[in-house]
Protein backbone atom coordinates (compact mmCIF):
# COMPACT_ATOMS: atom_id res chain seq x y z
CA UNK A 1 0.00 0.00 0.00
CA UNK A 2 1.10 3.55 -0.65
CA UNK A 3 -0.04 6.19 1.80
CA UNK A 4 -0.34 9.95 1.43
CA UNK A 5 1.03 9.43 4.14
CA UNK A 6 -1.05 7.32 6.54
CA UNK A 7 -3.79 4.92 5.70
CA UNK A 8 -5.55 1.86 6.41
CA UNK A 9 -10.24 0.36 9.85
CA UNK A 10 -13.52 -0.23 11.58
CA UNK A 11 -16.90 -1.79 11.26
CA UNK A 12 -20.62 -1.08 11.73
CA UNK A 13 -23.67 -3.04 12.92
CA UNK A 14 -26.78 -4.52 11.35
CA UNK A 15 -29.03 -7.30 12.62
CA UNK A 16 -31.12 -9.79 10.71
CA UNK A 17 -32.34 -13.34 11.05
CA UNK A 18 -34.12 -16.01 9.13
CA UNK A 19 -37.15 -17.63 10.78
CA UNK A 20 -35.93 -16.57 14.23
CA UNK A 21 -35.52 -12.86 13.61
CA UNK A 22 -36.47 -11.82 17.12
CA UNK A 23 -33.81 -13.87 18.84
CA UNK A 24 -30.32 -12.75 19.74
CA UNK A 25 -27.30 -14.84 18.78
CA UNK A 26 -26.90 -16.08 22.34
CA UNK A 27 -30.54 -17.08 22.71
CA UNK A 28 -30.54 -18.76 19.32
CA UNK A 29 -27.58 -20.92 20.19
CA UNK A 30 -28.69 -21.78 23.72
CA UNK A 31 -32.24 -22.70 22.72
CA UNK A 32 -31.48 -24.71 19.59
CA UNK A 33 -28.43 -26.82 20.35
CA UNK A 34 -30.53 -29.63 21.75
CA UNK A 35 -27.51 -31.64 22.77
CA UNK A 36 -25.99 -31.64 19.29
CA UNK A 37 -22.26 -32.20 19.34
CA UNK A 38 -19.91 -29.67 17.84
CA UNK A 39 -18.58 -26.25 18.73
CA UNK A 40 -19.63 -22.75 17.84
CA UNK A 41 -16.97 -21.33 15.54
CA UNK A 42 -15.25 -18.34 17.07
CA UNK A 43 -15.57 -14.77 15.85
CA UNK A 44 -12.00 -13.52 15.50
CA UNK A 45 -8.69 -15.33 15.16
CA UNK A 46 -6.73 -13.52 17.85
CA UNK A 47 -5.17 -10.86 15.66
CA UNK A 48 -3.23 -8.49 17.97
CA UNK A 49 -4.42 -5.35 16.16
CA UNK A 50 -7.86 -6.37 14.87
CA UNK A 51 -9.13 -9.10 17.22
CA UNK A 52 -12.66 -9.17 15.77
CA UNK A 53 -11.59 -9.75 12.17
CA UNK A 54 -11.67 -13.29 10.79
CA UNK A 55 -13.31 -16.38 12.23
CA UNK A 56 -12.29 -19.75 13.61
CA UNK A 57 -13.39 -23.28 12.85
CA UNK A 58 -12.93 -23.36 9.10
CA UNK A 59 -10.66 -22.46 6.19
CA UNK A 60 -12.14 -21.03 2.99
CA UNK A 61 -10.81 -22.66 -0.18
CA UNK A 62 -12.80 -20.75 -2.80
CA UNK A 63 -15.14 -17.76 -3.17
CA UNK A 64 -17.65 -17.51 -5.98
CA UNK A 65 -19.02 -13.96 -5.95
CA UNK A 66 -21.94 -12.96 -8.18
CA UNK A 67 -22.56 -9.20 -7.97
CA UNK A 68 -25.15 -7.16 -9.88
CA UNK A 69 -24.68 -3.43 -9.24
CA UNK A 70 -27.14 -0.68 -10.19
CA UNK A 71 -24.90 2.36 -10.45
CA UNK A 72 -27.69 4.93 -10.51
CA UNK A 73 -29.49 3.50 -7.47
CA UNK A 74 -26.22 2.39 -5.86
CA UNK A 75 -27.86 -0.92 -5.09
CA UNK A 76 -26.15 -4.32 -5.00
CA UNK A 77 -27.85 -7.68 -5.50
CA UNK A 78 -25.41 -10.45 -4.74
CA UNK A 79 -24.75 -14.07 -3.98
CA UNK A 80 -21.62 -15.44 -2.36
CA UNK A 81 -20.75 -19.14 -2.66
CA UNK A 82 -18.00 -20.21 -0.28
CA UNK A 83 -16.31 -23.60 -0.37
CA UNK A 84 -14.56 -24.27 2.92
CA UNK A 85 -13.07 -27.00 5.07
CA UNK A 86 -14.11 -27.42 8.70
CA UNK A 87 -11.14 -27.45 11.07
CA UNK A 88 -13.34 -28.59 13.98
CA UNK A 89 -16.76 -30.16 14.48
CA UNK A 90 -19.02 -27.13 13.99
CA UNK A 91 -22.61 -26.60 15.03
CA UNK A 92 -22.29 -22.98 13.85
CA UNK A 93 -19.76 -20.68 12.27
CA UNK A 94 -19.38 -16.98 11.59
CA UNK A 95 -18.70 -14.81 8.55
CA UNK A 96 -17.68 -11.15 8.38
CA UNK A 97 -20.23 -8.92 6.64
CA UNK A 98 -20.66 -5.21 7.26
CA UNK A 99 -24.15 -3.84 6.66
CA UNK A 100 -26.21 -5.15 3.71
CA UNK A 101 -29.32 -7.31 4.12
CA UNK A 102 -29.01 -11.10 4.17
CA UNK A 103 -32.10 -12.75 2.69
CA UNK A 104 -31.14 -16.42 2.76
CA UNK A 105 -28.30 -18.72 3.75
CA UNK A 106 -27.81 -22.31 2.62
CA UNK A 107 -25.20 -24.84 3.70
CA UNK A 108 -24.68 -27.81 1.40
CA UNK A 109 -27.94 -27.01 -0.38
CA UNK A 110 -30.11 -26.86 2.74
CA UNK A 111 -31.50 -23.70 4.33
CA UNK A 112 -29.60 -22.64 7.43
CA UNK A 113 -30.68 -20.44 10.29
CA UNK A 114 -28.67 -17.25 10.64
CA UNK A 115 -28.41 -14.17 12.83
CA UNK A 116 -26.56 -10.85 12.77
CA UNK A 117 -24.64 -8.92 15.39
CA UNK A 118 -22.28 -6.13 14.43
CA UNK A 119 -20.28 -7.27 11.41
CA UNK A 120 -20.71 -10.95 12.29
CA UNK A 121 -23.10 -13.21 10.41
CA UNK A 122 -23.62 -16.39 12.45
CA UNK A 123 -24.71 -19.41 10.42
CA UNK A 124 -26.26 -22.53 11.92
CA UNK A 125 -26.31 -25.47 9.48
CA UNK A 126 -29.05 -28.08 9.62
CA UNK A 127 -26.40 -30.70 10.45
CA UNK A 128 -23.15 -30.49 12.37
CA UNK A 129 -20.16 -29.97 10.08
CA UNK A 130 -17.55 -32.59 10.83
CA UNK A 131 -13.87 -31.74 11.15
CA UNK A 132 -12.08 -32.21 7.85
CA UNK A 133 -15.28 -32.09 5.81
CA UNK A 134 -15.63 -29.76 2.85
CA UNK A 135 -18.83 -27.73 2.90
CA UNK A 136 -20.42 -25.10 0.72
CA UNK A 137 -22.19 -21.99 1.99
CA UNK A 138 -24.42 -19.79 -0.15
CA UNK A 139 -25.37 -16.32 1.10
CA UNK A 140 -27.94 -14.22 -0.77
CA UNK A 141 -27.76 -10.54 0.14
CA UNK A 142 -28.50 -7.05 -1.13
CA UNK A 143 -28.42 -3.37 -0.24
CA UNK A 144 -26.24 -0.30 -0.63
CA UNK A 145 -22.60 -1.09 0.24
CA UNK A 146 -21.01 1.41 2.58
CA UNK A 147 -17.41 2.47 2.96
CA UNK A 148 -15.49 2.08 6.23
CA UNK A 149 -13.67 4.70 8.25
CA UNK A 150 -10.47 3.21 9.67
CA UNK A 151 -8.91 3.89 13.10
CA UNK A 152 -6.43 6.22 11.39
CA UNK A 153 -9.43 8.10 9.85
CA UNK A 154 -8.75 6.94 6.29
CA UNK A 155 -11.50 5.53 4.06
CA UNK A 156 -11.74 2.09 2.49
CA UNK A 157 -14.22 -0.57 1.41
CA UNK A 158 -16.87 0.03 -1.27
CA UNK A 159 -16.27 3.73 -1.94
CA UNK A 160 -18.83 5.26 -4.30
CA UNK A 161 -17.55 7.33 -7.21
CA UNK A 162 -19.39 9.49 -9.75
CA UNK A 163 -19.45 6.56 -12.20
CA UNK A 164 -19.36 3.45 -10.02
CA UNK A 165 -17.24 2.32 -7.10
CA UNK A 166 -13.59 2.31 -6.04
CA UNK A 167 -13.18 -0.93 -4.08
CA UNK A 168 -10.24 -1.49 -1.72
CA UNK A 169 -9.93 -3.67 1.34
CA UNK A 170 -6.97 -3.00 3.64
CA UNK A 171 -7.41 -4.03 6.32
CA UNK A 172 -11.16 -4.70 6.69
CA UNK A 173 -12.98 -3.28 3.67
CA UNK A 174 -13.82 -6.52 1.85
CA UNK A 175 -16.61 -7.21 4.33
CA UNK A 176 -18.48 -4.15 3.02
CA UNK A 177 -19.31 -6.06 -0.18
CA UNK A 178 -19.05 -9.81 0.44
CA UNK A 179 -19.27 -12.19 3.41
CA UNK A 180 -16.13 -14.12 4.24
CA UNK A 181 -13.34 -14.99 6.61
CA UNK A 182 -11.87 -11.51 6.59
CA UNK A 183 -8.32 -12.09 7.78
CA UNK A 184 -5.02 -12.35 5.87
CA UNK A 185 -4.24 -15.84 7.11
CA UNK A 186 -7.26 -17.36 5.32
CA UNK A 187 -6.29 -17.19 1.64
CA UNK A 188 -8.50 -18.63 -1.11
CA UNK A 189 -9.09 -18.64 -4.85
CA UNK A 190 -11.84 -16.47 -6.34
CA UNK A 191 -14.29 -16.28 -9.21
CA UNK A 192 -16.12 -12.99 -9.80
CA UNK A 193 -19.26 -12.49 -11.89
CA UNK A 194 -19.85 -8.73 -12.08
CA UNK A 195 -22.87 -7.27 -13.86
CA UNK A 196 -23.13 -3.52 -14.53
CA UNK A 197 -24.96 -1.23 -16.97
CA UNK A 198 -23.75 -1.34 -20.56
CA UNK A 199 -20.94 1.15 -21.14
CA UNK A 200 -19.37 0.55 -17.72
CA UNK A 201 -16.48 -1.77 -16.88
CA UNK A 202 -16.17 -3.97 -13.78
CA UNK A 203 -12.61 -5.00 -12.97
CA UNK A 204 -11.60 -7.72 -10.49
CA UNK A 205 -8.50 -9.73 -9.69
CA UNK A 206 -7.04 -12.34 -11.99
CA UNK A 207 -7.90 -12.91 -15.62
CA UNK A 208 -10.98 -11.89 -17.60
CA UNK A 209 -12.72 -15.07 -18.77
CA UNK A 210 -15.65 -13.49 -20.61
CA UNK A 211 -17.53 -10.24 -21.26
CA UNK A 212 -21.12 -10.42 -22.50
CA UNK A 213 -23.80 -7.77 -22.97
CA UNK A 214 -27.54 -8.52 -22.96
CA UNK A 215 -30.62 -6.38 -22.30
CA UNK A 216 -28.57 -3.29 -21.57
CA UNK A 217 -26.25 -4.86 -18.99
CA UNK A 218 -22.75 -6.28 -19.29
CA UNK A 219 -21.43 -9.22 -17.28
CA UNK A 220 -17.70 -9.59 -16.66
CA UNK A 221 -16.37 -12.93 -15.41
CA UNK A 222 -12.99 -12.89 -13.71
CA UNK A 223 -10.97 -15.83 -12.37
CA UNK A 224 -8.25 -15.51 -9.73
CA UNK A 225 -6.69 -18.96 -9.39
CA UNK A 226 -3.86 -18.25 -6.94
CA UNK A 227 -4.51 -17.99 -3.18
CA UNK A 228 -5.49 -14.45 -2.19
CA UNK A 229 -6.18 -12.73 1.12
CA UNK A 230 -9.60 -11.09 1.29
CA UNK A 231 -8.18 -7.58 1.75
CA UNK A 232 -6.58 -7.83 -1.70
CA UNK A 233 -9.87 -8.43 -3.54
CA UNK A 234 -11.41 -5.70 -5.67
CA UNK A 235 -14.48 -5.19 -7.87
CA UNK A 236 -13.89 -1.64 -9.05
CA UNK A 237 -16.53 -0.22 -11.43
CA UNK A 238 -16.43 2.79 -13.73
CA UNK A 239 -16.18 4.16 -17.25
CA UNK A 240 -12.63 3.09 -17.98
CA UNK A 241 -10.31 3.15 -20.94
CA UNK A 242 -9.11 -0.45 -21.07
CA UNK A 243 -5.77 -1.47 -22.55
CA UNK A 244 -4.72 -5.11 -22.90
CA UNK A 245 -1.25 -6.22 -23.98
CA UNK A 246 1.58 -8.54 -23.08
CA UNK A 247 5.06 -7.95 -21.76
CA UNK A 248 7.96 -8.99 -24.05
CA UNK A 249 8.13 -12.13 -21.88
CA UNK A 250 4.48 -12.94 -22.63
CA UNK A 251 2.79 -11.91 -19.36
CA UNK A 252 -0.77 -10.63 -20.01
CA UNK A 253 -1.46 -7.05 -18.86
CA UNK A 254 -4.89 -5.51 -18.21
CA UNK A 255 -4.90 -1.78 -17.48
CA UNK A 256 -8.11 0.17 -16.78
CA UNK A 257 -7.83 3.95 -16.50
CA UNK A 258 -10.43 6.63 -15.84
CA UNK A 259 -10.26 9.06 -18.79
CA UNK A 260 -9.75 11.95 -16.39
CA UNK A 261 -6.49 10.32 -15.20
CA UNK A 262 -5.29 8.92 -18.54
CA UNK A 263 -2.86 11.68 -19.53
CA UNK A 264 -1.24 11.94 -16.10
CA UNK A 265 -0.94 8.12 -15.85
CA UNK A 266 0.53 7.46 -19.28
CA UNK A 267 4.24 7.82 -18.54
CA UNK A 268 4.21 5.60 -15.44
CA UNK A 269 1.93 2.91 -16.89
CA UNK A 270 4.10 2.59 -19.98
CA UNK A 271 6.89 1.45 -17.67
CA UNK A 272 4.85 -1.44 -16.24
CA UNK A 273 6.45 -4.15 -18.46
CA UNK A 274 9.92 -2.83 -17.61
CA UNK A 275 9.13 -2.78 -13.88
CA UNK A 276 7.81 -6.36 -13.91
CA UNK A 277 10.91 -7.59 -15.74
CA UNK A 278 13.28 -5.75 -13.40
CA UNK A 279 11.52 -6.94 -10.26
CA UNK A 280 11.38 -10.53 -11.55
CA UNK A 281 15.17 -10.52 -11.73
CA UNK A 282 15.40 -9.21 -8.16
CA UNK A 283 12.61 -11.17 -6.47
CA UNK A 284 12.24 -14.27 -8.63
CA UNK A 285 9.58 -15.13 -11.20
CA UNK A 286 6.44 -12.99 -11.14
CA UNK A 287 4.02 -15.00 -8.96
CA UNK A 288 0.74 -14.62 -10.89
CA UNK A 289 -0.57 -15.38 -14.40
CA UNK A 290 -1.28 -11.72 -15.21
CA UNK A 291 -0.58 -8.17 -14.08
CA UNK A 292 -2.12 -4.76 -14.54
CA UNK A 293 -3.48 -1.64 -12.90
CA UNK A 294 -6.74 0.17 -12.12
CA UNK A 295 -6.50 3.95 -12.07
CA UNK A 296 -9.67 5.70 -10.92
CA UNK A 297 -10.78 9.28 -10.42
CA UNK A 298 -11.86 9.04 -6.81
CA UNK A 299 -13.65 11.30 -4.34
CA UNK A 300 -11.39 13.65 -2.45
CA UNK A 301 -12.12 11.77 0.78
CA UNK A 302 -9.67 9.09 -0.41
CA UNK A 303 -6.48 10.48 1.11
CA UNK A 304 -4.12 7.62 0.27
CA UNK A 305 -2.44 6.78 -3.01
CA UNK A 306 -2.78 3.08 -3.82
CA UNK A 307 -3.39 -0.48 -2.65
CA UNK A 308 -1.73 -3.62 -3.95
CA UNK A 309 -4.89 -5.49 -5.01
CA UNK A 310 -3.66 -8.85 -6.29
CA UNK A 311 -2.63 -8.74 -9.99
CA UNK A 312 -4.09 -5.23 -10.40
CA UNK A 313 -3.18 -2.57 -7.83
CA UNK A 314 -5.83 0.12 -7.46
CA UNK A 315 -4.74 3.75 -7.66
CA UNK A 316 -6.90 6.56 -6.29
CA UNK A 317 -5.49 8.85 -8.96
CA UNK A 318 -2.71 8.88 -11.52
CA UNK A 319 0.37 7.15 -10.05
CA UNK A 320 3.95 8.19 -10.57
CA UNK A 321 6.53 5.58 -11.48
CA UNK A 322 7.84 5.11 -7.94
CA UNK A 323 4.34 4.39 -6.66
CA UNK A 324 3.92 1.83 -9.44
CA UNK A 325 7.21 0.21 -8.39
CA UNK A 326 6.02 0.08 -4.78
CA UNK A 327 2.67 -1.56 -5.55
CA UNK A 328 4.12 -4.05 -8.02
CA UNK A 329 6.73 -5.13 -5.45
CA UNK A 330 3.79 -6.03 -3.23
CA UNK A 331 2.80 -8.75 -5.69
CA UNK A 332 5.71 -10.69 -4.20
CA UNK A 333 5.72 -9.14 -0.72
CA UNK A 334 2.21 -9.03 0.71
CA UNK A 335 0.18 -10.69 -2.03
CA UNK A 336 2.07 -13.92 -2.74
CA UNK A 337 3.70 -13.99 0.70
CA UNK A 338 1.12 -12.63 3.15
CA UNK A 339 1.55 -11.83 6.86
CA UNK A 340 -0.05 -14.17 9.38
CA UNK A 341 -1.39 -11.18 11.35
CA UNK A 342 -1.69 -7.44 10.82
CA UNK A 343 1.14 -6.87 13.32
CA UNK A 344 3.55 -7.98 10.58
CA UNK A 345 2.48 -5.50 7.91
CA UNK A 346 6.09 -4.33 7.94
CA UNK A 347 6.91 -7.52 6.00
CA UNK A 348 4.85 -6.03 3.15
CA UNK A 349 5.80 -2.39 3.35
CA UNK A 350 9.52 -2.62 4.14
CA UNK A 351 10.23 -4.60 0.98
CA UNK A 352 7.99 -2.42 -1.19
CA UNK A 353 9.69 0.72 0.16
CA UNK A 354 13.12 -0.82 -0.34
CA UNK A 355 12.12 -1.63 -3.92
CA UNK A 356 11.51 2.11 -4.38
CA UNK A 357 15.04 2.79 -3.16
CA UNK A 358 16.54 0.23 -5.53
CA UNK A 359 14.59 1.70 -8.46
CA UNK A 360 15.70 5.25 -7.65
CA UNK A 361 19.33 4.07 -7.54
CA UNK A 362 18.79 2.35 -10.92
CA UNK A 363 17.47 5.64 -12.32
CA UNK A 364 20.54 7.56 -11.14
CA UNK A 365 19.18 8.79 -7.81
CA UNK A 366 20.22 8.12 -4.24
CA UNK A 367 21.57 4.73 -3.27
CA UNK A 368 19.68 2.79 -0.57
CA UNK A 369 22.43 3.71 1.89
CA UNK A 370 21.99 7.38 1.03
CA UNK A 371 18.23 6.99 1.53
CA UNK A 372 18.93 5.42 4.92
CA UNK A 373 21.33 8.19 5.93
CA UNK A 374 18.92 10.94 4.88
CA UNK A 375 16.08 9.43 6.91
CA UNK A 376 18.28 8.76 9.92
CA UNK A 377 19.63 12.32 9.97
CA UNK A 378 16.26 13.96 9.30
CA UNK A 379 14.75 15.66 12.35
CA UNK A 380 11.55 16.99 10.76
CA UNK A 381 9.42 13.83 11.15
CA UNK A 382 9.37 12.40 14.68
CA UNK A 383 6.66 9.93 13.57
CA UNK A 384 9.43 7.83 12.02
CA UNK A 385 10.46 6.71 15.51
CA UNK A 386 7.00 6.71 17.12
CA UNK A 387 6.88 2.92 17.49
CA UNK A 388 8.91 -0.10 16.37
CA UNK A 389 7.58 -1.64 13.13
CA UNK A 390 7.34 -5.13 14.65
CA UNK A 391 5.21 -3.82 17.53
CA UNK A 392 2.79 -1.25 16.08
CA UNK A 393 0.69 -1.55 19.26
CA UNK A 394 -2.54 0.04 17.98
CA UNK A 395 -4.76 -0.55 14.97
CA UNK A 396 -4.28 3.04 13.79
CA UNK A 397 -0.54 2.33 13.38
CA UNK A 398 -0.95 -0.58 10.96
CA UNK A 399 0.34 1.52 8.06
CA UNK A 400 2.16 4.20 10.01
CA UNK A 401 5.46 5.73 8.90
CA UNK A 402 7.73 3.35 10.88
CA UNK A 403 6.17 0.34 9.12
CA UNK A 404 7.41 1.72 5.80
CA UNK A 405 10.55 3.71 6.50
CA UNK A 406 12.03 2.10 9.58
CA UNK A 407 11.16 -1.28 8.05
CA UNK A 408 13.14 -0.41 4.91
CA UNK A 409 15.98 0.91 7.06
CA UNK A 410 16.04 -2.47 8.81
CA UNK A 411 16.56 -4.13 5.43
CA UNK A 412 19.46 -1.81 4.66
CA UNK A 413 21.05 -2.68 8.00
CA UNK A 414 20.50 -6.35 7.18
CA UNK A 415 22.23 -5.83 3.84
CA UNK A 416 25.18 -4.17 5.57
CA UNK A 417 25.41 -7.05 8.04
CA UNK A 418 25.25 -10.01 5.63
CA UNK A 419 26.72 -8.48 2.48
CA UNK A 420 25.23 -7.93 -0.95
CA UNK A 421 25.46 -11.52 -2.19
CA UNK A 422 23.53 -12.96 0.75
CA UNK A 423 21.10 -10.05 0.88
CA UNK A 424 20.03 -10.31 -2.73
CA UNK A 425 19.77 -14.07 -2.34
CA UNK A 426 17.33 -13.41 0.51
CA UNK A 427 15.32 -11.05 -1.73
CA UNK A 428 14.88 -13.89 -4.24
CA UNK A 429 14.57 -16.92 -2.00
CA UNK A 430 12.20 -15.52 0.65
CA UNK A 431 9.23 -14.98 -1.70
CA UNK A 432 10.04 -18.30 -3.40
CA UNK A 433 9.96 -20.37 -0.21
CA UNK A 434 6.72 -18.80 1.08
CA UNK A 435 4.97 -18.37 -2.28
CA UNK A 436 1.15 -18.33 -1.84
CA UNK A 437 1.59 -18.83 1.91
CA UNK A 438 1.59 -16.81 5.13
CA UNK A 439 4.63 -15.85 7.15
CA UNK A 440 5.52 -13.78 10.20
CA UNK A 441 8.51 -11.92 11.60
CA UNK A 442 10.02 -14.98 13.22
CA UNK A 443 9.81 -16.89 9.96
CA UNK A 444 11.78 -14.11 8.28
CA UNK A 445 14.34 -13.83 11.08
CA UNK A 446 14.95 -17.59 11.02
CA UNK A 447 15.12 -17.56 7.22
CA UNK A 448 17.80 -14.87 7.24
CA UNK A 449 19.76 -16.46 10.08
CA UNK A 450 19.94 -19.76 8.19
CA UNK A 451 21.79 -17.97 5.39
CA UNK A 452 24.57 -16.33 7.38
CA UNK A 453 27.02 -16.95 10.20
CA UNK A 454 26.46 -13.39 11.44
CA UNK A 455 24.38 -13.24 14.62
CA UNK A 456 21.32 -11.26 13.51
CA UNK A 457 19.44 -11.27 16.81
CA UNK A 458 20.76 -7.87 18.00
CA UNK A 459 19.96 -6.25 14.64
CA UNK A 460 16.35 -7.45 14.51
CA UNK A 461 15.80 -6.72 18.19
CA UNK A 462 16.99 -3.14 17.78
CA UNK A 463 15.33 -2.23 14.48
CA UNK A 464 12.19 -4.28 14.69
CA UNK A 465 11.17 -4.30 18.34
CA UNK A 466 12.90 -1.63 20.45
CA UNK A 467 11.29 1.74 21.06
CA UNK A 468 12.85 5.00 20.01
CA UNK A 469 15.50 5.83 17.44
CA UNK A 470 18.01 2.98 17.15
CA UNK A 471 21.66 3.82 17.74
CA UNK A 472 24.04 3.08 14.92
CA UNK A 473 26.95 0.76 15.57
CA UNK A 474 30.26 0.51 13.73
Amino acid sequence: MSADPGSAVNRRPLRSCGATAALSVALLLSSCTGGVRGAAGSGGVGDPLFPSLGNGGYQVRHYGLDLDYDIKKRHLDATADLTAEATADLRSFQLDLQGLRVTEVQVDGEKAEFSRKGHKLTVRPAEVLRKGAEFRTRVDYDGTPQELKDPDKSTEGWVKTRDGAFVSGEPAGSMTWFPGNNHPRDKATYDFTLTVPKGYTAVANGELRSERTARGRTTFRWHSGRPMASYLATATIGRFEVHTSRTPEGLPLYVAVDPAEAKASKEALEKLPEIVKWQSKLFGPYPFPSAGAIVDDTPKRIDWLALESQTKPVYAGAPDTVTLVHEMAHQWFGDSVTPKTWADTWLNESFATYAEWLWEEREGGKTPQEQFDALYDDTTDPKRWAFPPGKPGQAKNVTGTPVYERGAMLLQELRNAVGDKTFFTILREWPTKYRYRNADAQDFIDFCQDRTDVDLEPLFKKWLYEKGKPELTD
